[in-house]
């Protein structure tokens, strides 16, 4: 929550202020001269870069504020407690010689100046007991990937303020060399451009490359705002124009990369005035380059008619240059292994105070809690150990896991917590969030754990009960748990459905539609539909999904679970969980802007891959070619379909496990976004299936997307262990025309296995299964919203498209607790003939499966003619208990 500083601590600050303008004046000359000084024979290398700090004193007041060029409006503000701390990510190695601090009226009087090269080991170079505020220019000698300035005793009541800090430097071996400039040509000229934003679909970034003066690129009325080109290879640049429309940019800089994650500034414009404004004599190199404003010169957005680059001279020259984090695909050399995770990968130690800790959680939340399509991932990962006194709010694209080999070598006393305040008590948009390996002891002896689809809560111990819902019951739509123990009771509330497996629970009490349980030890008996448990006592092929945990040398490693059949509790109960260790060497760490080259040299070389919090552009295909390689995701790293690519395929061998991912569809067609096997595939992979497990295939919601099918599962043997994959119904670019695809899931390979199958709103079958011997326990499923009509949504004769289809040439194949509803609200007179179609054989069997309408439209039958209708005006589930 925003917490508001009373009238009188505002009336103080105010005075604060003004008692320090007057120094501020006195200081402005000394200040002015030593920025052009230091401007002389260094470089500014930290604006606009990845910050984080130990705590926020609100939502106003980020890291990042510190970072973004403005040194009167803007600012950092800690929380009123010593030690505090802000850094910044500078993305590579540099040289750094010069700090200056804009210090508003609460500033530090005892601090340090600290470099890292990993974020966790830090050396000071410069350290101060009598700060003195104002604007502090700091010579110093040192070098690290990271800067911080690390507070011990504040100067005022309050916390550290600061306007901007500024790191000057270079970065190591970079000896970039002009030649002559060709003006001539337009480098960017064609060239695949994307924003920031962009005020309207008329003024896509594509505008600003097409050499039309008469087209344009703007942004959201707001800074930070950026343009990017890549120009397809690296070249020197020495000239960049900007044509700009009537909203200019007043301060901005041009930035250089390699890799599309680590950017270089190479000219830095204050005070523009719009125009044509012509910046020559530029001296860098890279293959993308940006336009970063930080200051618009008029009310509106950023407005440019036309962003040419000129090129010129030799490539810069290199002496042993720190490889960037993100490696440029090249076609020789080796990629390393392991490496450090990022400034988005969060590690909590039990040496740090609880209100360090909380004051972080807190932060992350704030910035979260509500940002539902947003960019922004975080993973945070607690190291051996017991914590008190700490309640945990988990909000969108963050995930929370313990580092101990089994989830009791981590102990939370307190709470891990997910709730719905900010939707009025409504989870059912509580999406994108995950715990895993932790054991809680809860302060009130329940946890609460109020979540939707894609908010999966694995190898979990609590430590007394949990509830699945908001304090008031309200609305809910989950969820998924697995590998677990909860000693007390489980109460879904308002949860309509739920599925659970292999775990240990006290008890469950409650139930709305379908309650699913496999392998559950604790499970209540099987009593569908009254009430709705559909009850399993084992699992029958199943594999957990692999994690990262910390050996006891401090060295990240990942652990891959052994296969089970006829499973049933928790892997680590009764001691280690089975399975092989795999060091944090064996895998290449992908950080945001690497390419489908750079991964796929990764997979050819041997390493496994891990995807570093963040968004990955993808505009060709991972192909996931070697045996037993494991891809896992931290903080919903999230891969995008850029240019209709295929993002990654795997192909016809044993053992690929790909976990914790987010893919999401691109505006240009897809044929697909995961495709787990090629057309075709014959191998027999029982004794090694591959493993999908918590992956998320998302169409829409974050922009308008399209792909033909999300998934499509050609191997043989595959188990599914929780997906979601959802044609977005709600968001930017959700419609029957902006987000459109057919498909979510198709299986095609034989013996296919599929657990917790959350499949909703696709325009054609949602769930296509063409493989003999197939098994789905647990399927939820909302028919597509938007029908234009019911003529445009028939075939066949038929009205709509069934959410769950068995191929007519299927033999064999058998489902357990599903449950599809609808809500038409295009065309509520819509009534479906149907949500489950099968070929009717002995061998084709469904149990305990229904249909519900919402309020909306009407579904005719449950699964072919059987079944009652599900109607608007009756919202109560339609049961078939066994068919045929």
């Amino acid at each position: 929550m925003h917490t508001a500083a009373p009238p009188t601590a505002n009336r103080r600050r105010r005075n604060l202020i003004l008692a320090a303008a007057a120094t501020l004046v006195v200081l402005a000359t000394y200040a002015i001269t030593t920025t052009l000084s230091a401007s002389a024979a260094d470089t500014l290398i930290s604006q606009g870069k990845p910050a984080l700090s130990s705590s926020d004193e609100n939502g106003g007041t980020p890291a990042s504020a510190a970072f973004d060029g403005n040194t009167t409006a803007t600012r950092w503000a800690s929380a009123f407690s010593d030690p505090q701390w802000i850094r910044v990510d500078l993305g590579q190695t540099a040289s750094i010689s010069q700090v200056k601090l804009f210090w508003e009226a609460a500033y530090g009087k005892s601090f340090q100046i600290q470099t890292s090269a990993d974020g966790n080991t830090w050396t000071s170079v410069y350290s101060t007991t009598t700060g003195t505020g104002g604007t502090q220019t700091l010579s110093v000698t040192g070098s690290g990937r990271y800067v911080r300035m690390y507070g011990t005793t504040r100067a005022t009541g309050y916390g550290y303020s600061l306007y901007e800090m500024q790191v000057f430097g270079s970065f190591t071996g970079t000896n970039p060399t002009g030649g002559p400039c060709n003006t001539t040509t337009n480098a960017a000229l064609g060239k695949t451009a994307d924003a920031s934003s962009t005020e309207n679909a008329g003024t896509p970034a594509s505008s600003a490359v097409d050499g039309n003066g008469g087209t344009r690129w703007s942004s959201a009325a707001s800074d930070p705002q950026w343009l990017r080109v890549d120009l397809g290879s690296v070249q020197s640049i020495c000239q960049v124009t900007i044509n700009w429309e009537a909203a200019y940019g007043k301060d901005f800089q041009i930035q250089t990369s390699t890799d599309n994650a680590n950017w270089t500034t190479i000219k830095t414009v204050t005070g523009g005035t719009g125009g044509n404004q012509v910046l020559s004599g530029l001296s860098g190199s890279g293959r993308w380059v940006r336009l970063y404003g930080t200051a618009r010169g008029t009310g509106y957005g950023y407005s440019a008619w036309e962003f040419i680059v000129n090129t010129g001279g030799t490539s810069p020259t290199t002496s042993s240059p720190t490889p960037p984090t993100s490696p440029t695909p090249t076609p020789t050399g080796t990629l390393p292994g392991g490496g450090d995770l990022g400034s988005n990968v969060i590690v909590f130690d039990p040496s740090q105070s609880s209100a360090t800790i909380q004051a972080k959680l807190d932060q992350i939340f704030t910035q979260q809690e509500t940002n539902q399509f947003g960019t922004q991932r975080y993973q945070f990962l607690f190291k051996p150990g017991s914590y008190s006194g700490l309640n945990a709010q988990i909000g969108f694209y963050t995930s929370i896991n313990g580092l101990g080999q089994n989830p009791q070598d981590v102990q939370i006393h307190g709470d891990i917590t997910v709730d719905a305040g900010w939707f009025q008590g409504n989870a059912t948009q509580n999406f994108w969030r995950s715990a895993e390996n932790l054991s809680v002891y809860p302060v009130s002896g329940v946890d609460r754990w109020a979540v939707a689809q894609a908010a999966p809560f694995r190898r979990m111990d609590i430590h007394g009960g949990m509830t699945l819902a908001s304090p008031n019951c309200g609305w809910a739509s989950g969820g998924y748990i697995a590998d677990s123990r909860v000693s007390g009771n489980i109460n879904p509330c308002s949860q309509q459905q739920w599925f659970t497996r292999d775990s240990t629970i006290g008890s469950w009490n409650g139930s709305v539609w379908n309650m699913v349980f496999s392998g559950v030890q604790g499970a209540p008996a099987n009593s569908f539909p009254n009430p709705p448990y559909t009850t399993l006592a084992t699992s029958p092929v199943t594999q957990e999904k692999p994690y990262l945990y910390a050996d006891s040398s401090g060295a990240y490693r990942v652990f891959v679970p052994s296969l089970r059949t006829n499973s049933s509790g928790a892997t680590w109960i009764n001691g280690q969980t089975p399975g092989t260790s795999l060091s944090i060497n064996q895998f290449y760490v992908a950080k945001p802007g690497v390419s489908a080259a750079t991964l796929n040299q990764a997979v050819a070389q041997g390493l496994n891959l891990l995807f570093t919090p963040g968004v990955y552009h993808l505009n060709s295909t991972v192909n996931i070619n070697r045996a037993n390689t494991v891809v896992l995701g931290l903080g919903y790293a999230t891969i995008v379909a850029d240019n209709g690519a295929l993002p990654m395929a795997v192909g016809d061998v044993d053992g690929v496990k790909i976990a914790s991912l987010l893919f999401d569809a691109g505006p240009t067609n897809s044929p697909a976004l995961l495709q787990v096997g090629p057309n075709g595939a014959s191998g027999n992979h029982a004794g090694a299936p591959n493993l999908i497990s918590d992956v998320f295939l998302r169409v829409g919601g974050a922009g308008a997307a399209k792909v033909t099918n999300a998934m499509v599962v050609n191997n043989n043997n595959t188990i599914i262990d929780h997906i979601w994959s959802w044609r977005a119904d709600h968001g930017d670019g959700a419609g029957w025309t902006s987000n459109p695809s057919d498909t979510g899931l198709i299986v095609n390979g034989q013996n296919v296995t599929a657990y917790g199958l959350f499949v909703e709103h696709f325009e054609k079958y949602n769930v296509i299964w063409n493989g003999n011997g197939g098994k789905t326990i647990f399927f939820q499923n909302e028919l597509p919203y938007d029908p234009p009509s019911a003529a445009a949504w028939s075939h066949d004769g038929i009205t709509g498209y069934a959410a769950y289809k068995v191929a007519n040439n299927v033999t064999s194949h058998e489902a357990w607790g599903m449950g599809s509803y609808c809500v038409f609200t295009t065309d509520s007179s819509i009534a479906a003939y149907h949500s489950y179609e099968a070929p009717v054989n002995a061998n084709v069997k469904f149990h305990n499966i229904l249909t519900v309408s919402l309020g909306k439209g009407s579904i005719t039958h449950v699964i072919n003619d059987t079944g009652a209708p599900a109607q608007a005006s009756n919202v109560s589930p339609s049961n078939v208990i066994n068919y045929p």
